[in-house]
Parts: C-alpha cells; sequence; structure tokens
C-alpha cells in the first residue's frame, strides 16, 4: 500500500499484527505471438520429374521469402535423380500478421529424396509445418515443415496474497505470530475464480538476515512451498520484496544498503527460481522519499544480478514515490518518473513498470471511497501515454476500492480503459487478500474458507476482467 504525500500511519489490526502498503499502481507486460496456422505444403513428387519451386512466404510482419528449390535430375531406369531444393523458411511476421507459408517442397526424382517443408513464419497467425514431399520412385518423401510460433496479448489478473510482510516492527519476527504465508486454500479458491497470478508480499529482512548474507533456508522453505502449489497449478507468482527501497531502515543506494547490497539479494533469490518459468521478478514494493536517480541506479543494479545468475524471466520495475500511475509525469517527489525510468537496462529487455494507482482523495489507499466513477482512466492517462511512446508495457500491481457505488464504477472505468489499451497493459493484482485481513475494507479473502466460502463484495467488480 501506498501513501501519497507524507507517510500516514495505517494500522491494520489482524490477530495483533500486520501491515498494508497503499500506493497507486500499474502494470507491466508482455505479449506473445499469434496463434499458430499452417506452414507451405510441401510439393508433390513426381518420379523423375522437375522439383517445385519452394513458394515465397508471405508477410505476417517481415517474413522471408521462401528459398526456390533446384530442379530435380531426370529419371532413367535406376537413375539418380536431382534432390528438390530447400523450401525457404518464412521470416519473422509481425503482430497479429498471417505467417508466411514454407515453401513447396521439391518432389524427388527416381530414387531421390523429396525437400523438407519450409517452416512458418513466428507471428500473427503462424503457419503449421508443411507438408512432406513425397518420394519419387524409390525415394523417400521429405520432411514436413516446422509449424510458426502463435502471438496473442498478455493479460495477466489475480490478487496480492498478503501476510508474509506483516508486523514489520518486528524484523525478523516470528513465523505465525508476526507474520503468515498464504494457505493452499486460498490459492486453490482464487483460482478456481479464473486468477492466474498472485503478488506475493514478504520482508527481504527475513530472507536474508544479513547484507550479502545466505539466504535463510527455514523462511526460503515457506515461500518455496507458496511457489510450488501457485505455479503447480498453472498460476504466476510476483515475489515482493515488500521494503519501499529499505532494509532494516536504510535506504538503497546508501552508503549503509548499497547497490551491491541489492544486487546480492536478487542475485541469490533469482538463482534459487530461475528454473521456474512461471515466477516474475518484482523488484521493490513502493520505493519512496529518494532521489528517483538513486532508485534507478538500484534497479538497474537488480536486473544485472538476475541476468548474471542465469535468470530470463519476466522483471516488474517500480518507479519512485510509492510508484504511483497518476504521478508518473510530476516532479513534487523530485525528478519524475517519466524522465528517469526510461533509462532501465536489462539484457534480456524482457521487463516491464509496476505501477500503484488507488481513487481515494489522496491516491494513498487509506479511504474506503472514491474521488468519481471515471477517475480510473483519468489517472492512468499519462503514464499510458509515456508508455506507448516508450514502447514499454505497464503491470498495475496494486489497486482498490472500497465497496460503494462510486469506487465499482471507478474499478469497471479503470479496467475497463486498461483492457482498451492492451498493447501496453499487462494486467493487475487486487490489493488484497490473505488470511489475517479480517473485515479490512479492501479485502478478497472469502468467509468461511474453505468449507462454505462466500466471496467478497469486490470480487464480482473483478469477474468480467479475470
Amino acid at each position: 500500500m501506498s501513501y501519497r504525500f507524507a507517510p500516514i500511519a495505517l494500522v491494520v489490526a489482524v490477530l495483533g499484527c500486520g501491515s498494508d502498503d497503499g500506493g497507486q499502481s500499474g502494470t507491466g507486460g508482455s505479449g506473445s505471438g499469434g496463434t499458430s496456422g499452417a506452414g507451405g505444403t510441401g510439393g508433390a513428387s513426381g518420379a523423375g520429374g522437375t522439383s517445385g519451386a519452394g513458394g515465397a512466404s508471405g508477410a505476417g510482419g517481415t517474413s522471408g521469402a521462401g528459398g526456390t528449390s533446384g530442379a530435380g535430375g531426370t529419371s532413367g531406369a535406376g537413375g539418380t535423380s536431382g534432390a528438390g531444393g530447400a523450401s525457404g523458411a518464412g521470416g519473422a511476421s509481425g503482430a497479429g500478421g498471417a505467417s508466411g507459408a514454407g515453401g513447396t517442397s521439391g518432389a524427388g526424382g527416381a530414387g531421390g529424396t523429396g525437400a523438407t517443408g519450409g517452416t512458418g513464419a513466428t507471428g500473427g497467425t503462424g503457419g503449421a509445418g508443411g507438408t512432406s514431399g513425397a518420394g519419387g520412385a524409390g525415394g523417400t518423401g521429405g520432411a514436413g515443415g516446422t509449424g510458426g510460433t502463435g502471438g496473442s496479448a498478455v493479460w495477466l489478473t489475480g490478487v496480492n496474497l498478503a501476510g508474509a510482510e506483516f508486523g514489520e516492527g518486528n524484523l525478523p519476527g516470528t513465523y505465525g505470530t508476526h507474520y503468515t504465508y498464504p494457505t493452499n486454500a486460498e490459492l486453490d479458491y482464487f483460482v478456481g475464480k479464473g486468477m492466474d497470478t498472485f503478488r506475493v508480499p514478504f520482508r527481504w529482512e527475513r530472507l536474508q538476515h544479513a547484507k550479502t548474507g545466505a539466504l535463510d533456508a527455514t523462511e526460503l522453505g515457506r515461500l518455496d512451498a507458496v511457489v510450488a502449489y501457485a505455479t503447480g497449478k498453472s498460476a504466476n507468482v510476483i515475489l515482493d520484496p515488500h521494503n519501499y527501497a529499505r532494509y532494516f531502515g536504510g535506504v538503497v543506494g546508501s552508503a549503509g544498503v548499497s547497490n551491491a547490497d541489492f544486487g546480492d539479494f536478487w542475485g541469490k533469490l533469482a538463482a534459487h527460481y530461475k528454473s521456474n518459468p512461471r515466477v516474475i521478478f518484482g523488484l521493490m514494493n513502493e520505493p519512496h522519499d529518494l532521489p528517483t536517480e538513486q532508485w534507478l541506479a538500484a534497479a538497474n543494479a537488480a536486473i544485472a544480478a538476475i541476468r548474471g545468475a542465469g535468470a530470463d524471466q519476466l522483471v516488474l520495475v517500480p518507479g519512485n514515490a510509492w510508484t504511483g500511475a497518476h504521478s508518473w509525469t510530476q516532479n513534487w517527489y523530485g525528478t519524475a518518473n517519466s524522465q528517469v525510468m526510461g533509462g532501465i537496462v536489462d539484457s534480456k529487455n524482457n521487463y516491464a513498470f509496476e505501477l500503484h494507482q488507488y481513487l481515494d482523495a489522496d491516491y494513498s489507499g487509506t479511504q474506503a471511497s472514491c474521488q468519481s466513477a471515471t477517475i480510473g482512466s483519468q489517472k492512468l492517462a499519462d503514464v499510458t501515454a509515456w508508455l506507448k511512446s516508450k514502447g514499454k508495457k505497464g503491470f498495475l500491481g496494486e489497486v482498490a476500492g472500497g465497496n460503494n457505488a462510486t469506487c465499482q464504477a471507478a474499478i469497471g472505468d479503470m479496467l475497463t480503459y486498461m483492457k482498451q489499451n492492451q498493447d501496453v497493459w499487462m494486467g493487475f493484482t487486487w490489493w488484497a487478500a490473505g488470511p489475517w485481513w479480517g473485515n479490512y475494507m479492501f479485502t478478497l479473502e472469502p468467509k468461511n474458507l474453505p468449507s462454505s466460502p462466500v466471496d467478497a463484495p469486490q470480487l464480482a467488480w473483478l469477474a468480467p476482467f479475470l
């Protein structure tokens, strides 16, 4: 959760502990390619005939032209045929474009081998592998071509499953007393409702008790259990060190907590999870009250460490000032995020910007009210334009509203706007759910879980967007 101006003390009584972080969130995202379709058909063989020319692949984006096959040799009784020319592979198609078909395979002559069908282009509607060319008399048929890779926009939807970041006044604290982790019953419930992405907040200090030290095996085991269960159900998990660019009170990027310290933490965590493609690395929850340039340098150090560990999964990068979508282009907190955060460096170019957006009077997420029915789309407009200008993606990591008609309309308006701009918006995770929330105004935690769960009112608002 975030605080729009000066930090506001927000106390949530949850079994004697707990804190929620508010904020304005946005979302990052990455699109994938379109559905695959059929590749070029291999040419039919004719004994001793001339092989057909490879077809030119059609452009989806820019596909490569298929090569022309060489003419087959002239057959004689027992004569040797010339091999059919290799068909040209379809080039990579542009998003949404039809993929180029594989070239037509040349027919084998007597005893010859038919050419291999072309590879379908990657992109819009990909082509399936070409049909194998028939062998000539006594010849072997050519192999079928490889199908093109499909492409479609990514839309990730889910909820923050809070609890492991609770008890921030007791670090590392006692598990089960100061903090907890999401349960399998919660994951089952939300997956059953159509959610596919879970942001899991935790405290850096609990996972790594000393700077550059080893990750705590017991704590890592608790996080592992959540990750394994969720990803085993084909859901994604966003790892969220819920630290506001702090570590035991020291500011990341300062003399007390260096960029190298931050990179060390992320390098070790990324190395641990690099083999799980459903894990997403959320660099930090809501950095604030530091120069934006200082945060950029820290974020780049963490990304370099993640890639250096051999992990190539999606990275979510927040901005300064609680990463508020509404303030992305403003400068009341220092240099605007819009002027600095374009300097992110990622060798894999697999990152998106995480934004948070609450809709109450000061955008802090501390009130149940929303300003108007259209405040959501209005406050995403500037950052959406910035994302488009940079060719980048956004992910709304935190968003919420109280159970009232204005907030219901505002949330619907915001998510509709995001869907309409899905070229840059990847999806969202609601703030929040978790076993210790009690009667928190934004919770999606169902009553009577797991025996006879009763949905929270706001869940129905999200259903059309899941």
